[in-house]
């Protein structure tokens, strides 16, 4: 995330009212990342497209098949995502720039390949639709596992406003062609969302080949154990998987879903309360990136350069002093801010979601959604510390408790009734969260023993 920092820090660095405005501004744009921008943008395909596409469950159909997409696509390449994440990473570090671009496309051709060759088996093994139909859900679902192998490069470059112009411009020609394609019914608004995904991918790869130049065309070295981690891979496949475990389980359970398109099921009474929910991550997520990508990352490179360097056993604590601070800091702005979003939307639930022409039925629900959402963003701080402190293990042990409360308690929501709906997810996020701080501080008391241990 050197490149948000950066910008981040120069923002601040102004001392003035607009460049706070701006920076937090920024790093809410980028923190609440393409799952807030692809809500948005899809929600309002829906309701453009309402009136317009007969019959109307068709834009039903279209909402449940993208979000299967988005589902699919970020559990594939969750494995790949973290791994690939490091290796580039200490590659730069290493100052092997022209190693970045061929392990790029070597990674986009694994991508493709695993994605298209399992899209093609599922498609030909549970679905039953048009072929217009499956081609397209294929291609998009090859698109988006792309896209979150590319969006990796996006936190490591300084083009500020280019990367947000891309997004924008991404989203924004999803918008239109899904409604210039609307008369085609269902295959024209998902040909809309693909023609989007793809101007999206390569317009991130147009930046990341201007940015770095490859000494070849491809190279799998990402793939090697001597120079990439694999417990990242577990732990990115793990997250992944967590964080949509007790929206798969209402899908899959009958009494809580209902067959929408083919084998594609939806959860009317638990998916809109809860994506509703995720955009108040917003808040949270921008103070996340200002105080970790500033504050924390300038202490951080403080402690660990005085060590590699051999400074002072007393700059040393200092500098290791400083970094605990500012991750308490950090955090605790983090809850006070998010917690303060919360207790606002939870105040004006009732509202909000008349105004949004939601039925107030579902407001309990929303409710608890939103203190479940609200804790996940201190749970992504809490990872985000322990991979800048390489506390791979710890990262994986999180993830993984997270993934089995997440299931065990959503699954037992579902046999206790509906007004325990949600709860299983909030008690997921509460409980890591909780594990999670108590177990970086134990590692932080000791981080000077630990990292002065691993030196060779």
């Amino acid at each position: 995330m050197a490149g948000i920092g950066f910008e981040l820090r120069r923002l601040l660095k102004k001392e003035s009212l607009f460049g706070i405005i701006r920076a937090y501004g920024y790093a809410g744009v980028i923190g609440s990342g393409p799952w807030v921008l692809s809500i948005l943008c899809v929600m309002l395909i829906g309701v453009l497209s309402i009136g317009r596409v007969v019959p109307q469950t068709l834009v039903v159909q279209y909402l449940v098949s993208v979000t299967y997409l988005m589902a699919a696509s970020l559990v594939v390449t969750g494995s790949l995502q973290l791994l690939f994440t490091r290796f580039i990473s200490d590659r730069l570090f290493e100052k092997r720039e022209k190693v970045v671009l061929p392990n790029l496309f070597g990674a986009l051709m694994l991508t493709t390949l695993v994605s298209g060759l399992g899209g093609v088996i599922l498609s030909a093994v549970v679905f039953r639709e048009t072929f217009f139909y499956e081609l397209i859900m294929v291609s998009t679902f090859v698109a988006l596992s792309n896209i979150w192998v590319v969006v990796i490069f996006l936190s490591g470059m300084k083009s500020y406003r280019a990367l947000l112009a891309v997004f924008a411009g991404g989203y924004g020609v999803v918008v239109l062609a899904s409604l210039m394609l609307v008369s085609l019914g269902m295959v024209g608004l998902l040909g809309g969302f693909l023609i989007g995904q793809c101007a999206l991918l390569f317009a991130m790869l147009f930046l990341v080949v201007r940015q770095y130049p490859g000494e070849k065309l491809v190279a799998f070295e990402f793939l090697s154990r001597k120079k990439s981690y694999y417990s990242l891979a577990a732990t990115g496949l793990i997250f992944n998987l967590a964080i949509w475990a007790d929206k798969l389980i209402f899908w899959l359970v009958p009494a809580t879903s209902q067959q929408v398109i083919g084998p594609l099921r939806a959860s009317i009474i638990y998916d809109l309360p809860i994506f509703l929910a995720y955009l108040s991550i917003i808040p949270g997520m921008s103070v996340f990136l200002v105080r970790m990508e500033t504050d924390f990352v300038e202490s951080y490179e403080n402690f660990y350069s005085a060590v590699r360097e051999g400074d002072t056993l007393e700059h040393i604590w200092l500098y290791k002093d400083r970094m605990v601070l500012n991750i308490k800091q950090g955090i605790y702005e983090i809850f006070k801010v998010q917690g303060l979003t919360v207790v606002l939307l939870f105040l004006a639930a009732g509202p909000l979601l008349d105004a949004i022409g939601i039925s107030r039925l579902y407001i309990h629900l929303f409710r608890v959604d939103l203190i479940g959402i609200g804790v996940q963003v201190l749970l992504l701080a809490i990872l985000n510390v322990a991979f800048y402190l390489d506390l791979r293990r710890s990262a994986l042990f999180l993830t993984t408790l997270f993934l089995f409360i997440n299931v065990s308690t959503s699954w037992m929501s579902i046999r206790l009734g509906p007004q325990y709906f949600g709860f299983g997810f909030a008690l997921a996020t509460t409980l890591t969260s909780l594990v999670g701080l108590m177990h970086l501080n134990r590692k932080l008391n000791g981080l000077e023993y630990e990292t002065f241990m691993l030196q060779s």
